[in-house]
């Protein structure tokens, strides 16, 4: 097996590939990326038995196909060391991978192809394509809120709910909730649901870009894939069963407040300097055509900022964790931020004020 490639055409795939690796591995071969040449195609491919992604290479040139594993940190590395243009020349010879480029020489330890595990292909319940930007989106605008280590563990991804013509994902940790759906053309009668694990939900985000560009979704019992021209990400999907997220959203909020989006985040990062390290709880006083925000801590500090927003109606005081509403600030894109209380017992329900594809729900402290 031999073949050369230019640094640039290999870098960006190898590294994707090898972000999948974990470094302490009970299987030495999942410590290797896999590489496959067969055809004028490199493949490869890096996996933790829970996600898999292999990405795909065209090659000019003289090239000799096989296949074998190196360690994938290791090749990283040295990729990554060679200076910008360089050409790399991968050979195998007695099990062995050399890879030469211009002075430089370096030989790795290889395990054989034979060991390296593949993903089982799951059934195929459910094919259809959308631009990479639709699912990017998707994923940018919730993946804050997804729960880590929790014991409920279905909690620790995102719930991937396809519905007739549109795709629309929710994450949340029990304390606050994201949503955000996208029309895209699906043929399907029956809304379907599938929770992808946290690993998953970061590789795929890494792997997606802004573009037109389609990507290929494809929805089995046990398994989700993306493809792209570039490369074929699988993952494993959570087996349980997600909360019926739909009695989360609030119902019958009469309080709407509108704020400039900047003067509010700027407010929360401000008072968020003196809340409780732990609990980080902050006080909304809403009053008509102002927003107070106040917080508290151990120490008999306090700060205190003033917000004007577009609101009249009854006063209101309540308590959320500053950090949950600060993350929703930093995500949406909007001059403007709309707030939705009904009172100081209730979840808040922020979203833009136009066209929002996205909602978002922050349950209430108490103070």
């Amino acid at each position: 097996m031999k073949f050369s490639v230019s640094r640039e055409a290999i870098i960006k795939p190898l590294q994707l590939v090898a972000g999948v690796v974990e470094r302490r591995q009970t299987l030495p071969v999942l410590s290797n990326v896999l590489v496959v040449l067969e055809g004028n195609q490199l493949s490869l491919t890096g996996t933790d038995l829970e996600v898999e992604i292999v990405g795909r290479i065209p090659l000019d040139g003289d090239y000799t196909a096989g296949e074998i594993t190196v360690p994938a940190k290791k090749f990283v590395d040295i990729v990554r060391s060679l200076p910008d243009g360089s050409n790399i020349d991968f050979s195998l010879k007695d099990q062995k991978v050399t890879i030469k480029s211009g002075r430089s020489r370096f030989t790795l330890s290889t395990l054989a192809a034979s060991e390296f595990p593949a993903v089982e292909q799951g059934a195929q319940d459910m094919v259809f394509s959308c631009p990479q930007k639709e699912v990017k989106r998707l994923i940018d605008r919730t993946s804050f809120s997804m729960a880590q280590q929790d014991v409920r563990y279905y909690l620790n991804g995102m719930l991937w709910e396809v519905r007739p013509d549109a795709l629309r994902v929710v994450a949340t940790d029990g304390h606050r909730l994201a949503m955000c759906t996208r029309s895209v053309t699906v043929d399907v009668k029956d809304t379907q649901q599938a929770i992808l694990p946290r690993k998953g939900v970061i590789e795929l985000s890494r792997l997606l870009n802004d573009s037109e560009d389609t990507v290929e979704l494809v929805f089995g019992s046990t398994h989700i894939r993306a493809v792209t021209s570039e490369f074929t990400f699988t993952s494993k999907l959570v087996d349980g069963k997600f909360p019926d997220y739909e009695r989360v959203l609030p119902k019958g909020g009469d309080k709407i407040v509108i704020g400039d989006r900047a003067e509010l985040k700027q407010a929360f990062a401000r008072t968020a300097i003196l809340s409780n390290e732990k609990y980080r709880g902050v006080r909304l006083n809403l009053e008509t055509g102002q927003l107070t925000i106040i917080a508290n801590n151990p120490e008999q500090e306090e700060a205190e900022d003033q917000v004007a927003v577009d609101y009249t109606g009854d006063s209101l005081e309540v308590g959320f964790n500053v950090s949950y509403l600060q993350d929703v600030a930093n995500v949406l894109s909007s001059e403007k931020i709309q707030l939705t209380l009904s009172d100081s017992n209730s979840s808040v329900l922020l979203e833009e004020p136009e066209n929002s594809d996205s909602a978002y729900v922050v349950m209430p402290m108490r103070l």
